[in-house]
């Protein structure tokens, strides 16, 4: 009993020095309080779009048009009507209150950003400092005004010719000497700075750099009737020409059957000015790599080359004009830098149009060719069949040899004593 006494003691007395022991520890310090350092920032909106609106749009602004024209890119007028057109179809660019009756940007501070954007190429935060916009805001603006743009004006700015374009360029180019001339195609290259790694193989081609490659067709006026974007930079023009859906139309019977006259020879397949490193096509005309004769200096060097500029212009034009295509691609995925290609190139053909004042008609699909009834219905065999044999007579070399010897000899009898060449 006594044993059993001074063990429970002795497990009491253990107890009670534990105890003391845990309280002389020291007791942690509890942690401060976090202190939220995000600062709010006020850019004041309102105020800007005031600044804005008495530069460029009020009545009496600060900036007259011929510099609303220089930093827009086109005119007050149209500047107008791709406003209202954008706040009657996408609520983004309506001016919205949030839940404490704030007004957030107008639409005139959003499309001014956008466009400025795409007309100088500045980084994407700058424009917190001119229009008060934080970056993340500009972006999704960007990305939002290229989308609208193509879904509101894509089937008249991104069109093929319809039957009254198809006519005047006709008209046009017989009197510079290339009857059946419908434009001039070539390509060009856009340097995509934010290119993944794990791509660049596939787009580092001989620029040594990512780029990524744009088809155009271009007309005397610089009016751009054909583009094909997005091919890796690695892709040469053959290789995008492979891939472009230049000729399904006339594959498929979808253009007119338009004969024309050269050298006493009628021809039925309207063609393209290129340089020499496209195919022997009956629709691609080169020139000629070494001209020996008058007759072949004067068609190469003089009126082949000036008439196959027209695409290289309407590529200069659209290199000063939006200066986002000289600088580097800054976006990550494949759908905002195309977007963006083709936005500019609508926004190009509608300011040609503005300026040039022309009447441009809606699109309308012109009259194609007459197929053999119930052949796209019935009969797949007959269709492939048909396919093929169109496809050869578009690549049959013998009617580009014959057709650019009529063109020389057309050129030298019409325009042959105007300063040849020697």
């Amino acid at each position: 009993m006594e044993d059993f006494m001074s063990l429970q003691q002795q497990e009491l007395d253990d107890i009670a020095l534990l105890e003391h022991a845990l309280a002389e520890v020291e007791e942690p310090e509890p942690e401060p309080p976090r202190i939220n350092t995000r600062t709010f920032i006020n850019r004041d909106r309102a105020k800007a779009h005031e600044d804005l609106v008495k530069k460029y749009f009020a009545v009496n602004c600060i900036y007259p048009p011929c510099m609303f024209r220089c930093r827009f890119r086109m005119r007050f007028e149209l500047f107008h009507r791709i406003r209202i057109d954008l706040e009657a179809v996408a609520p983004y660019f309506q001016l919205r209150y949030d839940c404490t009756e704030r007004a957030g940007f107008s639409s005139i501070q959003k499309i001014t950003a956008a466009l400025w954007i795409l007309a100088y190429g500045n980084p994407i935060d700058r424009e917190d400092e001119t229009q008060c916009i934080v970056e993340t805001t500009t972006l999704e603006t960007v990305r939002i005004f290229c989308k609208t743009i193509i879904q509101l004006y894509s089937d008249q700015y991104l069109r093929a010719s319809n039957q009254r374009d198809l006519s005047r360029s006709l008209e046009e180019n017989k009197s510079r000497g290339f009857p059946g001339m419908i434009g001039s195609l070539d390509c060009m290259h856009w340097e995509w700075r934010n290119c993944p790694t794990a791509w660049h193989g596939q787009y580092v081609g001989h620029y040594g750099r990512p780029t990524m490659v744009l088809e155009a067709i271009a007309s005397r006026d610089l009016w751009i009737w054909h583009s094909f974007f997005g091919m890796p930079g690695t892709y040469n023009d053959i290789s995008v020409l492979d891939h472009s859906p230049l000729f399904d139309r006339l594959i498929r019977c979808q253009t007119p059957n338009i004969p024309y006259e050269v050298n006493g020879w009628v021809y039925h397949i309207l063609y393209y000015l290129t340089d020499c490193i496209y195919p022997h096509y009956a629709t691609l005309i080169q020139s000629i790599k070494h001209p020996r004769t008058q007759k072949e200096k004067h068609f190469a060097k003089k009126k082949k080359e000036a008439a196959r500029k027209d695409v290289e212009r309407a590529f200069g034009v659209l290199q000063a004009k939006w200066a986002i295509t000289q600088e580097l691609v800054r976006f990550w995925d494949e759908e905002t830098v195309t977007n963006i290609m083709n936005c500019y190139i609508m926004l190009h053909n509608m300011i040609i149009e503005d300026e040039m004042h022309a009447n441009i008609e809606p699109w309308q699909p012109v009259a194609g060719e007459i197929l053999p009834d119930g052949l796209l219905e019935h009969d797949e065999q007959l269709l492939g069949c048909f396919i093929r044999s169109r496809m050869e007579q578009v690549r049959e070399r013998s009617i580009n040899g014959m057709l650019r010897h009529d063109l020389m000899e057309n050129l030298w009898s019409n325009f042959g004593g105007e300063n040849t060449l020697m």
